[in-house]
Parts: structure tokens; C-alpha cells; sequence
């Protein structure tokens, strides 16, 4: 599980940004489309299958993403139900088994990338750009085929009625986070945008009662200037989590409608075992988090502040309890058991991403069949067996670049001072060889590996270290007790 999101702000003509592009190199990885999968990505978009997709181009909906995102998955329109009685949630999941010929080409690419491939300064894309940043994105203006999912709820955003089919839609604004956030908080948006606020607090009180825990884990931001660069942490806003809890929400809306036909493919984590919590514990000990003994996680977290340094830091250790996390397909039976995601406390599933992630296809045709009452496509059913193992393939090939990436940017960061002293705090200590670990250095934020010394490391103490290698040739930073 990579410690930290990071995002490059200009910084791509500095020498990191050329060890960036060297480390695609390296991972032999290209953003290169072979010809005949460009060739059915075009002939897609020339003539996509619209033939089942309803009209509702009427509908006013709306993307709240990135200011530079270009590949928009998700668009939503939210309202009260008649009557007042609860909300309805409208929300568009781009459509792109529209564009993509089962067992073509393309579908095999798509097939052995998995996944969207993130870097500081850029990604690799799971499809061509003339789909996932063009032809299949939600933009505005422009009309597009989608998954529309109506999802009724309550008064108290518990869901009473899940529908999802094909449509044509369009989207009327592209909104981002920081503009959403500044309207809702100053009472000027309209009210389907400030239905945002009064839905996702009401199913956050929802996970809360169930036993689920979102992690609002800080992103790293690289800041370039003159050629030299730094780290800071960009704590989440709230609309942020606002709006995940509605692709949330979907996701276990798609999971129910799966367990109920008895077909699927769910996202599944195992309960962490105490030995994880109670290195978390000592972790929060080593950063300084008052954690008391008889507080659960749960609640510990929903504490954090992800603005003060100390809490940024703990929450990129609370990272290491989604480990384990995978995929399970089923057909024609129950459910394999466990088939709980123990983070969401209920069945969930990945469907709100299928630009950047291959499962969420799948699981977006079994939910149309399922709520159509019609078997699900062959070709769904086909692939069903070994997407889980796909899936995890790309998922390590999608973290190796992650923690790659992290590495590279702590070892430029630190370029130039090995040998100065720094404060460090014991995160984690080996246990094969307790004399080799973990330190999270108190600035710059900083996690990693400590050895040679001979005696064991302390284990949530303030520790004084001397940093032995960095730079860009390094690919990491490594520390000595001092």
C-alpha cells in the first residue's frame, strides 16, 4: 500500500521530473497504444453502440473532479424525492463497453494494463485518450452513453430503491472541489449541489452506524520552482468526501443488485488481525496521536485532523489495515464468504471508475442485467473467473509505480544532505532483525528504512538519525541510527 497520493505542480522541468520520466524507463512501461487498438479505439468512436440507451439528456447533471481532469468518469444530479421524502440520487457512470468490442484488440490491451497508471506528473492511461479524455468522457456539453443509476433514499440516507440503466446524457458543468466547497460554504449553490453536504454527512452517519471507516488520507503535493522543488501536504476538503460517499453509496447499491442474481465480482478486505492494530497503536504512540486504550480505530480516526503534520502522518499509517484487499467472483451460487469490504462494513464493489480501472465494465453490465432481469453478457460471464487475478496483478503493478514514486521524490527531496542529523519517531521495527525498521521523520515528511545499527530499534520513541543515502540516482533514502 503506497504512504502517499502525490501530485506534481510545476516541477516537470526540474531534474526530478526528469528522473520521473527515466523511472518510466525503467519499469519498461509506454503510454504507447498498439495500432490495432488505436484502430478499434477510433472505429469506436466513429460508431458506438447506442442502439439500448434511453434519452436523458434532459437531466442537469453535473462532475465535480480535478481542475485539470479531462477523464471523467462520474456525473451526478441530486434532488428531494416528491413529497419530501428522502433524496434521489442520479448518477452517470461513463459507458465504455460502448466503445470497446469484447475480445477485439482493444479489449486485450485494456486486459493487460487493468488500470490507470499514476505518476507526479502525469498517468498512463488504461484506454486511449480519444476515449477516456474524449469520446467516452463525461464532458460538459457534450453528449455521451452512460450507466445511469437512480438510487432513492430515506429521510435518513439509508437507500429504499436502486435502479441503473443505459442513457444518454449530458453533462452541464465541470465543477472542481475547492469551487464546490467555497459555494456550499457560502450558501450561494443551488440546491442540487447543496444536497452534496446534506447527503454525504447523512450517509457518513450511515457507515458510522454500520462500523465502516473512510480513511481521508492527505495528498502529497511536489511544488517546483527554479528548478528546485518541495514537499507539502494538501489536507482533503470535505466536499471531497462528500463526494465519494456517493460513488460509495453506488458501489454497495451494485454489490446488493449482484447478490441478489447470485452473479458478480465484489471487492473484498478481511478484518485486520490484532497484530496489525496493535502496531498501529504503536505507531500513533510514535507520532504522537492520544490514542487511549479503550477508543476503537473507528473512532480514532474519525478524531484526526488531516492538517496538523503528526495526524497527516498517522493517517498514511492507517493505510497498512487496508492490506489484503482484493476481488471475488462468483456465478450461479451464494455468495463466498467472507464477502464483506471489512473499511465499507458491507458488501461493496468497484463500478463508479471504468475509465481508469478494467473491473468496473464488468461489474456496470452485470448491474444493468441484473436490474433488467436478463442474463448477464456471455462475454461478462467469460472473463468473470480470472478478472480477479487480473485485477490484482495490475493493483501490485499500480502500487510498485506508487511507492516508486514516493521513493524517488524523498530521495531528490533529500539530495545533497547525507550525512546531516534529522529528528525521526520509530514507526515500525523488524521483526526478524529488530535493529532495522522504520523512522517518519518530524520535517521534511518523510518516511524511510533505518538499519546498521546492533541494538533494537525503540519502538515509538523519538529517535535521532543520520541519513546515509539520497538523490535521484539513489531512488531512496536510507537512515542510520545516530
Amino acid at each position: 500500500m503506497p504512504r502517499r497520493h502525490l501530485r506534481m505542480t510545476g516541477a516537470a522541468d526540474c531534474s526530478l521530473g526528469a528522473a520521473l520520466r527515466d523511472l518510466r524507463t525503467e519499469l519498461d512501461l509506454s503510454a504507447s497504444f498498439p495500432a490495432e487498438a488505436m484502430a478499434e479505439a477510433e472505429e469506436g468512436v466513429r460508431d458506438p453502440g447506442l442502439s439500448a440507451h434511453e434519452d436523458a439528456t434532459g437531466l442537469p447533471l453535473l462532475t465535480i473532479d480535478p481542475p485539470a481532469s479531462t477523464d471523467l468518469d462520474q456525473a451526478m444530479y441530486l434532488e428531494r424525492r416528491p413529497g419530501g421524502r428522502g433524496y434521489r440520487v442520479h448518477y452517470a457512470i461513463a459507458d465504455v463497453a460502448a466503445f470497446v468490442r469484447p475480445g477485439g484488440a482493444l479489449d486485450a490491451e485494456a486486459h493487460r494494463r487493468v488500470t490507470t497508471l499514476y505518476f507526479p506528473d502525469g498517468r498512463i492511461p488504461l484506454h486511449p485518450t480519444v476515449l477516456s479524455e474524449e469520446a467516452a468522457s463525461l464532458l460538459p456539453g457534450e453528449v455521451r452513453p452512460a450507466a445511469l443509476w437512480r438510487i432513492d433514499l430515506d429521510g435518513d440516507g439509508q437507500t429504499t430503491a436502486t435502479d441503473v440503466r443505459r442513457a444518454l446524457v449530458r453533462s452541464r458543468a465541470k465543477l472542481d472541489y475547492a469551487g464546490v466547497q467555497r459555494r456550499i460554504d457560502a450558501r450561494t449553490a443551488e440546491e442540487p449541489l447543496a444536497l452534496l453536504r446534506e447527503i454525504g454527512r447523512l450517509r457518513e452517519e450511515q457507515e458510522l452506524a454500520r462500523g465502516g471507516i473512510s480513511l481521508d488520507v492527505p495528498e502529497q503535493e511536489i511544488t517546483g520552482h527554479d528548478g528546485a522543488y518541495g514537499l507539502a501536504y494538501r489536507a482533503p476538503l470535505p466536499a471531497e468526501a462528500w463526494n465519494a460517499r456517493i460513488s460509495l453509496l453506488t458501489g454497495i447499491a451494485a454489490a446488493h443488485l449482484m447478490a441478489q442474481t447470485g452473479t458478480g465480482i465484489l471487492r473484498t478486505l478481511p478484518i485486520a488481525p490484532d497484530g496489525a492494530v496493535a502496531r498501529l497503536r504503536r505507531s500513533a504512540r510514535a507520532l504522537r496521536v492520544d490514542w487511549p486504550h479503550h477508543v476503537p480505530y473507528a473512532q480514532i480516526v474519525r478524531s484526526l485532523d488531516p492538517r496538523r503534520s503528526n495526524h497527516a502522518a498517522f493517517l498514511q499509517e492507517c493505510t497498512t489495515l487496508l492490506r489484503g484487499a482484493g476481488y471475488t467472483a462468483f456465478d450461479h451460487g451464494e455468495l463466498p464468504g467472507p464477502a464483506v469490504h471489512a473499511a465499507v462494513a458491507d458488501l461493496y464493489t468497484h463500478c463508479t471508475a471504468p475509465l481508469r480501472r478494467l473491473v468496473d465494465r464488468y461489474a456496470a453490465e452485470l448491474c444493468l442485467a441484473a436490474t433488467a432481469g436478463k442474463e448477464p453478457p456471455e462475454w461478462v460471464r467469460e472473463a468473470l473467473p480470472a478478472l480477479p487475478k487480473e485485477m490484482a496483478e495490475g493493483t501490485r503493478r499500480a502500487t510498485t509505480v506508487e511507492r516508486a514514486c514516493v521513493d524517488l521524490v524523498e530521495a531528490a527531496l533529500l539530495e545533497g544532505r547525507v550525512g546531516e542529523l534529522f529528528d525521526a519517531y520509530v514507526v515500525d521495527v523488524g521483526e526478524r532483525n529488530p535493529a532495522t525498521g522504520t523512522v517518519h521523520l518530524r520535517d521534511p515528511a518523510v518516511v524511510g528504512r533505518i538499519e546498521g545499527g546492533t541494538a533494537p530499534l525503540p519502538l515509538g520513541e523519538r529517535l535521532r538519525v543520520r541519513l546515509t543515502q539520497a538523490g535521484p540516482a539513489a531512488k531512496t533514502v536510507l537512515f542510520a541510527p545516530a
